[in-house]
């Protein structure tokens, strides 16, 4: 079974690392970070922030696989990593399918109301678009 688990610097993505290797630890967990880098600026001030944002942004993940990778093998579970660059939700989908990913293990926000409604939640795009089952780790 191939199992991916995007994260992010959440708890909720965390709790989702530890629910996929404690129920998947036999089968090929992949953890993912999208890395999406946006500016308000235009032109040559858009260029050289974009490249910070990206490289800072990269440095982060690093980071956040090494723990993730850390909380997975308390589990005695090996992960796999991969860091992209996009739109969260897209990519995510995206990912499964090319990786003809078994289930999603994704953490929520915990939303509610109007800011759910206004910023949206990718967990919520992911479960509606999946090639395949999503769980939804709170």
């Amino acid at each position: 079974m191939h199992v991916l688990v995007p994260i992010d610097d959440s708890d909720p993505a965390m709790k989702a690392v530890e629910h996929a290797a404690e129920t998947y630890a036999d089968g090929t967990v992949t953890l993912l970070h999208v890395i999406n880098p946006r500016t308000g600026m235009y032109g040559d001030e858009a260029l050289y922030a974009y490249e910070a944002i990206l490289e800072s942004q990269q440095e982060a993940a690093a980071d956040l696989f090494e723990r993730a990778s850390e909380l997975a093998a308390a589990h005695d579970c090996d992960v796999h990593t991969e860091s992209i660059i996009g739109f969260p939700a897209r990519e995510i989908v995206s990912t499964a399918a090319e990786e003809d990913a078994d289930h999603i293990v994704i953490g929520s926000h915990g939303r509610t109301g109007p800011s759910r409604v206004l910023l949206g939640s990718v967990a919520e795009q992911v479960v509606r678009r999946a090639p395949c089952p999503v769980t939804v780790v709170r």
